[in-house]
């Protein structure tokens, strides 16, 4: 393998692997390389992207690497959050966010299993809304970030508190979720403020 098509799989590793990230020692086994290789591979990728001036960069947390937005741009992403015209939640992020709410705090991975789905452009858009959060790491395999809801998360949707949350309709909430997660959808959805009523909000409060 040629290091440029080593370099592009290592990054399209990175984009795969989500907000969790991969460490060098997993890419050097699927790559089938040296991680001292990989490591190279991942400084070089790094390099590249401020140097060019990409809009995303390659940062290390707790082991693992991840892409992340430039920091100086940071401002458009708050506008592109709180843009009227994408204020609404799709069905899939609410979805997740009711699962996040009944079952936090809870991994990317559970999630998955939970819906059947990938969960990676939800939970990015529930992050980027300030409807859920990290609070911790599993104490798993890769030390997997831990989601939970925020303040605004019960501003959202008018809620004193997580107790507040509606009673699940089921009687098993382990086998159940999925169900419980459109009960949660229909009986909340109506409640829903904007998200720029939201902001508005909060500045007075402040």
């Amino acid at each position: 393998m040629d290091y440029s098509s080593l370099k592009s799989i290592i990054e399209g590793l990175l984009f795969v692997s989500g907000d969790e990230g991969i460490n060098a020692k997993t890419i050097a086994e699927v790559v089938e390389m040296n991680i001292d290789v990989v490591r190279d591979v991942l400084k070089d990728l790094q390099t590249d992207l401020k140097r060019k001036k990409r809009g995303i960069r390659i940062a290390e947390v707790a082991g693992n690497f991840r892409l992340t937005t430039a920091p100086e741009h940071a401002a458009y992403f708050e506008k592109l959050a709180y843009n009227p015209s994408r204020t609404v939640l799709s069905q899939a992020a609410l979805e997740t966010l009711s699962i996040v709410a009944y079952r936090q705090p809870i991994t990317r991975v559970e999630i998955e299993e939970i819906r059947g789905v990938k969960a990676d452009r939800a939970i990015h858009t529930l992050v980027a809304k300030d409807l859920i959060e990290e609070v911790g790491r599993a104490e798993a395999l890769g030390r997997p970030i831990l989601y939970g809801t925020t303040k605004s998360f019960l501003d959202y949707f008018g809620l004193a508190g997580i107790d507040q949350l509606p009673d699940p309709l089921v009687s098993e909430m382990d086998d159940e979720l999925e169900e419980q997660s459109r009960m949660l959808f229909e009986r909340i959805e109506g409640r829903q403020l904007s998200l720029d009523d939201l902001k508005a909000l909060e500045m007075e409060t402040k």
